[in-house]
C-alpha cells in the first residue's frame, strides 16, 4: 500500500502542535527580524498550509513558519515535560524514517540531484559591523538560519561580514542592517552572471588539441571537473614512472576512487627515505581554487623538475587534489556553492545530542531529512581530534548546517581515508598543508582553542619568511595566525588532527585568494596568478623544514 509521507509530515506537526500549545521560544524569532515576516495560524488550518507551502515553494521553510508555535517554556512546563515531548517526536520521526528508509532504500539512494541551483539575482553584500551589538545582531540573525540568507563568513567585530542574501527578501535584509545601522557595501548584484563567468567553457576540438600537443587537457586557464584531474593524474603516472606513483587511496561515498599521486625521485643520498610534503586541496567543495592550485603544484614538480632538482633531491611530495570528490563534482553540475561531502546518514545519527536542543531544532532536522535536504558533512570539522565541540567550535550538530560535524568522527569515507593513509605515513610526513578560500590568510594551530601549542612561535617564524616569498611574486598580502584569531574557533579540523593526533610538527591552513570581491566565485583568470604565489611560498617553507636547505 502506497503512503502518504505529507499526510505522516503533518499528522507529526499536528500532534507537535496540540501539545506544545502556549509555549514560548527563547531562540531569536523570524519576528524579531524585520524582513521575515510575522504569520499566526490557527491550530486547524495551520498542518494543510504549512504542508501546501513546502511543496509550492520547495524551500525548506517548515522550521522557520513554525517557530512562534512550536517553542517550549522550559521553566513554565520543566524539564520533564521537554524530555517527553522531544521523545515522542524523535520516536515519531525515527518511525517515518525507518518507514522511508524500507521504501526508498538505503542512504546511498540519495544520489546528487541532476537539478542544478540558479543563483539569479541572488546578492553578496559586505557588512561593516562597528559595534558589539552590531555583532550580536548579525549573530542572532545568523542563528534563526532564514532560507535565504547564508554566511560567508563570520560576524566578528571589527571586521567585515559577507553574507549571501536571496532576491525575495534582499531589500527587506537591506532595511534590516539600515535599522541597525550597520553598513553594508554590494560586491555582487548577480551571483548567477559571476557565476556563468567565472570558468571559460572548453569544446571538445579545444580539448582534443590539448591533448594532441601536450598529452592532456588539462590548462590552468579554467577550473576542470574531477574526471579531468583525475585523467591528468593518470597522464602524470604514466609519462614518468620513475617519479610518480598514483595511489588510490579510498573510495567517497558515492564510489568515486578518492586519487593522490606521490612525487620521489627515490632516496636520499645516504640510501634512507626523505622527508614528505603533503599538500590536499578540495576539502570543501565550493573552493575551486584549491584544487587548480594543487594541480599546478604538480605539473610544476614532474613536467618541469628540472628547475626544481634540489627540492626533489631534498624531499617526497604527497599531493591529493580534490579530497571531497562528491562535493567538488556535485558544485560543477547541481549547485555551485555546496560545501559539504554529499553522505546522507539517516539513522547513523545519534538523535540524543539534541536532548539539550530546542524542539524547533528538532522539527527542523527530521523535516528537512524527509525531504532529501541534508545531506553531507563538513569534511573539515570531521576529523578525530576535538571532534563536535559546538561551543565556540565552528562545528554543528544540526545535518542540515553547512558545519555539520557529521555523526561520529570520520564518518565521511573521504576522511577515513586521508587519516588512514598520513597514519600510515606520519613518520616521514614533515609538513602538512591543506588548501582552502578565501580570504588570504596562513593559518597556525591551533583552530579548536585560543590557547598555543607550545612551538606555536616556531611555526609562525617559518610561515612568515613563506608569506614574505608570495608578497615578492604579486604583492599579495597574506596574514598569520591561528584560525581561532584570524577566523573562528574550529573544532574537528585537519590541520589540529594532523599535528594534535598525526604528530606532524608544521601543520597549516592556506586561505588562497581573494579577501571577498568574488569569494568562493574566484575567476579562471586567477587561476595562474593565484599558483605561482602560493608554489613560491610552499618552496620557501620546504627547503626551511626539510633540512634547511
Amino acid at each position: 500500500m502506497a503512503l502518504d509521507f505529507k499526510s505522516i509530515l503533518c499528522l507529526v506537526l499536528g500532534l507537535s502542535l496540540i501539545i506544545s500549545t502556549n509555549q514560548v521560544n527563547a531562540r531569536p524569532q523570524r519576528g524579531d527580524f524585520k524582513f521575515l515576516p510575522e504569520e499566526r495560524y490557527n491550530c486547524s488550518s495551520f498542518e494543510e498550509r504549512i504542508c501546501e507551502r513546502r511543496y509550492l515553494n520547495e524551500k525548506d521553510t517548515l522550521s522557520n513558519e513554525t517557530e512562534d508555535i512550536l517553542s517550549i517554556d522550559n521553566e513554565g512546563r520543566g524539564s520533564s515535560f521537554v524530555d517527553i515531548v522531544e521523545s515522542m517526536f524523535s520516536a515519531v520521526a525515527n518511525g517515518i524514517g525507518s518507514i522511508m528508509t524500507s521504501i526508498i532504500g538505503t542512504e546511498k539512494s540519495f544520489k546528487s540531484r541532476a537539478t542544478r541551483v540558479s543563483y539569479r539575482n541572488y546578492q553578496l553584500i559586505r557588512l561593516y559591523p562597528s559595534t558589539k551589538g552590531q555583532v550580536n545582531d548579525l549573530k542572532e540573525l545568523k542563528e534563526t538560519e532564514p532560507e535565504e540568507v547564508k554566511f560567508w563568513t563570520q560576524p566578528m567585530y571589527n571586521k567585515t561580514t559577507d553574507i549571501v542574501v536571496g532576491p525575495d527578501i534582499v531589500s527587506d535584509v537591506k532595511m534590516f542592517l539600515r535599522e541597525r545601522g550597520i553598513d553594508f557595501t554590494v560586491l555582487i548584484s548577480d551571483l548567477q552572471k559571476t557565476i556563468a563567468h567565472q570558468n571559460p567553457k572548453m569544446t571538445k576540438n579545444q580539448r582534443e588539441d590539448l591533448v594532441t600537443t601536450q598529452g592532456h587537457s588539462m590548462t590552468w586557464k579554467r577550473y576542470h571537473r574531477y574526471g579531468e584531474i583525475v585523467r591528468y593524474l593518470e597522464y602524470l603516472a604514466l609519462r614518468y614512472p620513475k617519479m610518480v606513483e598514483l595511489i588510490t587511496i579510498g573510495h567517497s561515498f558515492e564510489d568515486q576512487p578518492i586519487k593522490m599521486i606521490k612525487i620521489s625521485t627515490g632516496p636520499n643520498k645516504e640510501g634512507e627515505t626523505k622527508p614528505a610534503i603533503w599538500i590536499d586541496a578540495g576539502m570543501h567543495a565550493r573552493e575551486w581554487i584549491g584544487s587548480a592550485v594543487a594541480t599546478y603544484i604538480a605539473s610544476q614538480l614532474v613536467e618541469k623538475n628540472t628547475s626544481y632538482a634540489k627540492l626533489l633531491d631534498n624531499a617526497d611530495w604527497m599531493i591529493l587534489p580534490v579530497a571531497n570528490p562528491d562535493g567538488y563534482e556535485f558544485t560543477h553540475t547541481g549547485d555551485r556553492l555546496w560545501r559539504k561531502t554529499r553522505s546522507n546518514h539517516g539513522e547513523d545519527e545519534d538523535d540524543s545530542r539534541y536532548t539539550h536542543s530546542s524542539f524547533l531544532q528538532l522539527v527542523n532536522h527530521y523535516a528537512r531529512w524527509l525531504w532529501g535536504k541534508c545531506e553531507g558533512v563538513d569534511p573539515n570539522r570531521n576529523f578525530g581530534y576535538h571532534w563536535g565541540e559546538v561551543q565556540e567550535g565552528g562545528a554543528s550538530l544540526d545535518p542540515c548546517h553547512e558545519t555539520y560535524a557529521g555523526p561520529y568522527a570520520f564518518s565521511e569515507p573521504e576522511t577515513k581515508a586521508m587519516a588512514d593513509y598520513i597514519l600510515a605515513n606520519k613518520q616521514n610526513i614533515r609538513m602538512y598543508l591543506t588548501l582552502h578560500s578565501y580570504s588570504q590568510m596562513w593559518l597556525v594551530p591551533w583552530g579548536y582553542t585560543y590557547l598555543r601549542p607550545p612551538d606555536y612561535w616556531e611555526l609562525a617564524n617559518v610561515a612568515k619568511k613563506a608569506i614574505g616569498a608570495i608578497a615578492k611574486v604579486h604583492g599579495t598580502d597574506y596574514q598569520l595566525g591561528p584560525s581561532s584569531d584570524l577566523l573562528y574557533p574550529t573544532s574537528g579540523a585537519s590541520d589540529d588532527w594532523a599535528k594534535g593526533v598525526a604528530g606532524i610538527k608544521y601543520a597549516y591552513t592556506l586561505e588562497l585568494r581573494d579577501r571577498g570581491t568574488y569569494g568562493f566565485l574566484l575567476p579562471a583568470t586567477q587561476i595562474v596568478p593565484t599558483a605561482r604565489e602560493i608554489w613560491a611560498g610552499i618552496r620557501t617553507i620546504a627547503r626551511l623544514v626539510t633540512c634547511n636547505t
